[in-house]
């Protein structure tokens, strides 16, 4: 079995796991309890703010613990809307979004706000000036993800934090897929939210984070103590917290070795099966993307089809496949992408264990069932 499928998520790191188990099994003190196991607790709690606030160039106190990206998302979208929804009632976003910002946009569409969905170009890539174009008085939110999860294509984010901030509007990058593949410095990109899933960096799936600028208020998702300076209610998880902070920090010490190796790995699988099916298409933007995702389209075939014919393979499709029809993603239509082509897509995602041999055994696999 050969795993390609690291958008979707990933293992737990051998180190997570490690330092996540004394919590588990010993340090089991609630964080806001004044005694020795739940201060223990709490300074568990506070590295491992610090950790994931070191990969983003934040400070800690600008950090909250969430589920997952979901609720980083929702929590961004609805607790904005309801805070300024006096100022205004308008917010940008765009067509590829993940369905963590579409649904909870259709939510607030639902209940009289106006949403903007923003088109993209044949590369998945959004124009600035798009964005610039749509801003209008009453709009209090730019939310626009910095990689796509299907292509890997990555966003002009920091022309689009420049525009924003000209117009005083509040900036949020979905960043679910990009923490911990590339640089993702909160100035640098100019947010004013930032959200991360553990569960896309090698830390447990079912813990987040998201970055608040220092200063913005925003209405919490979820009421009740005053967890996490007052943002977000609930006792904390310090298993999984501790596990994500340590995920930060293997992130920011091996990213640089990481994006070398694995676009070098990417391309020679990318490179293998052209060689093989020289019609293949690249769906996605040629250079501008996350360095370990590759999204073909096979025209002519059904990439879940020729994903069931290779049993050993783990990747995932860009279509859905419902009773007899066949529809290709929202990302891929948003691109303008035929559905002949679109419905053959197979996204092949690599990882930190992908190895030489299983990027050439893939490409063989591929090749020799497309060629049959």
């Amino acid at each position: 079995m050969i795993y390609l499928d690291y958008n979707a998520t990933t293992p737990v790191a051998r180190e997570v796991a490690e330092a996540m188990m004394p919590f588990i099994l010993e340090h089991f003190g609630n964080p806001s309890s004044s005694h020795s196991l739940g201060k223990r607790a709490k300074e568990a709690l506070e590295k491992a703010r610090g950790q994931v606030a070191e990969l983003l160039g934040c400070a800690s106190s600008e950090i909250v613990f969430t589920s997952g990206g979901s609720e980083s998302n929702n929590t961004v979208l609805k607790g904005v809307a309801q805070r300024l929804s006096e100022k205004g009632r308008h917010i940008i976003t765009t067509e590829i979004e993940h369905p963590a910002i579409f649904n909870p946009a259709i939510f607030l569409m639902e209940n009289g706000w106006d949403v903007s969905f923003l088109p993209v170009d044949q590369f998945g890539s959004l124009d600035p000036d798009n964005v610039k174009k749509a801003i209008r008085k009453d709009t209090v939110l730019i939310s626009v993800m910095h990689a796509n999860n299907e292509t890997g294509t990555i966003q002009p984010i920091q022309e689009i934090g420049h525009i924003s901030r000209e117009h005083g509007i509040l900036f949020h990058t979905d960043a679910a897929q990009s923490v911990g593949k590339v640089e993702t410095d909160v100035n640098h990109l100019g947010v004013d939210f930032l959200t991360v899933a553990g569960h896309k960096l090698y830390a447990p799936k079912g813990v987040g984070a998201l970055y608040i600028r220092n200063g913005i208020e925003i209405e919490p998702f979820i009421h009740g103590g005053g967890q996490e300076m007052g943002r977000r209610a609930g006792t904390e998880n310090i298993i999984y917290n501790v596990g994500l902070g340590v995920a930060c920090e293997l992130a920011r010490k091996n990213m640089k070795d990481d994006m070398v190796r694995l676009t070098a790995l990417r391309d020679r699988l990318h490179d293998k099966i052209i060689a093989g099916v020289p019609e293949a298409v690249l769906n996605g933007h040629p250079e501008n993307r996350l360095p370990n995702t590759l999204n073909l389209s096979f025209p002519g075939f059904i990439g879940g089809k020729i994903l069931e014919e290779i049993p050993g393979l783990c990747a995932s499709t860009g279509a859905a496949c419902e009773d007899r029809s066949v529809t290709i993603s929202h990302v891929l239509a948003a691109m303008g992408v035929s559905r002949e082509i679109g419905m053959g897509a197979i996204r092949l995602t690599l990882g930190r264990p992908t190895t030489e041999d299983e990027v050439d055994q893939v490409a063989e696999w591929i090749v020799e069932r497309v060629r049959l």
